[in-house]
């Protein structure tokens, strides 16, 4: 049977799409929204790589922040946006597989998206407000375990850092209460002027404040000591195991066609090598990554699988 040429074109239109597509990708300003308030890492992590995409490629890409519901209006935002490569988010691993996990009705979670690559791995800083009379992780566990509940912790309501807070706590055997703000500037501003007195933080957003004598250092949160802070014990010299951080990632809607996908990690990892921005990031505590997209993709799940577990063996209710 012979079908008209339209037909038959029709037919193969489906299979012709996505290279098309990556073939002509980008041909419009491409937007990353960030579920932050300016000045946290996404943000500053954002801000670096758009401008050496758009030296690449010639196209703008516009850093867009979209804060509110604890990162939760951007992510949906991104999620229901048309899957071409077009709108993207760059947050911390946080969004993604930590709200859905305290907040059973978030209404998106790792299937609403298409991982691109992993950007960064930034240790937390453990810090406390000048004021709080300690100088070491030891000194903090005893004053928070003499005066249960009295600490105030900095987070934003669900998060890395929140993690990290609710971790540190369940391992050192003491309870504090948590103020949660907009993000991880806020919850810096929060520390800095005194409305909270501890946190854990992305060492890229929260090291300037430490080196300006704002914010006391106590330790990082590492497998082992950082080389740009080798005299900071690493949190696990006293809780062993003990390891968090700001995993910052790149996302794209879900069903983005994957030589899309491929073509964003393949231009975003080599941004993220090239040797001022390695330099760069590194001197401000932040390790490059850009591993390809399948391997992102295992590690959002094995973060949501750990965190789940964080959650049932502490009994944590998010208030």
């Amino acid at each position: 049977m012979r079908y008209p040429l339209f037909v038959l074109l029709g037919l193969c239109a489906p299979a012709l799409v996505a290279p098309v597509a990556a073939q002509t990708y980008p041909s419009k300003p491409i937007r990353i929204v960030v579920p932050f308030p300016p000045g946290g890492t996404s943000d500053i992590l954002s801000r670096l790589i758009g401008p050496k995409l758009t030296e690449k490629w010639g196209q703008s890409v516009l850093v867009e922040s979209r804060p509110g519901a604890a990162g939760a209006i951007a992510m949906e935002l991104v999620a229901k946006s048309p899957p071409d490569g077009y709108t993207l988010v760059l947050t911390d691993v946080g969004t993604l597989v930590i709200l859905p996990v305290l907040y059973p009705k978030t209404v998106y979670g790792v299937q609403d998206f298409a991982p691109v690559t992993t950007i960064s791995f930034s240790p937390h800083l453990l810090c406390v407000h000048p004021n709080v009379p300690v100088s070491t992780v030891p000194q903090l566990i005893a004053l928070a375990k003499k005066r249960p509940g009295s600490l105030n912790y900095a987070s934003s309501p669900a998060g890395a850092p929140y993690l990290a807070g609710l971790q540190f706590a369940h391992h050192a055997g003491l309870k504090w209460e948590y103020i949660t703000g907009r993000g991880g500037a806020q919850s810096i501003m929060d520390v800095m002027t005194g409305q909270a007195d501890v946190l854990f933080n992305g060492m890229l957003a929260t090291l300037p404040p430490v080196k300006a004598g704002k914010l006391r250092l106590l330790a990082v949160t590492g497998e082992k000591r950082h080389a740009s802070l080798p005299d900071t014990p690493a949190v696990a010299e006293f809780l062993p195991g003990f390891l968090t951080g700001s995993w910052q990632g790149l996302l794209a809607p879900a069903r983005t066609p994957p030589e899309i996908v491929a073509a964003l990690q393949t231009e975003v990892a080599r941004v993220l090598f090239t040797p001022d921005m390695k330099e760069r990031l590194q001197a401000q505590g932040a390790d490059p990554m850009g591993p390809p997209p399948a391997d992102a993709a295992k590690f959002l799940r094995d973060e949501r699988d750990r965190f789940t577990k964080l959650v049932k063996e502490t009994g944590y209710k998010p208030q």
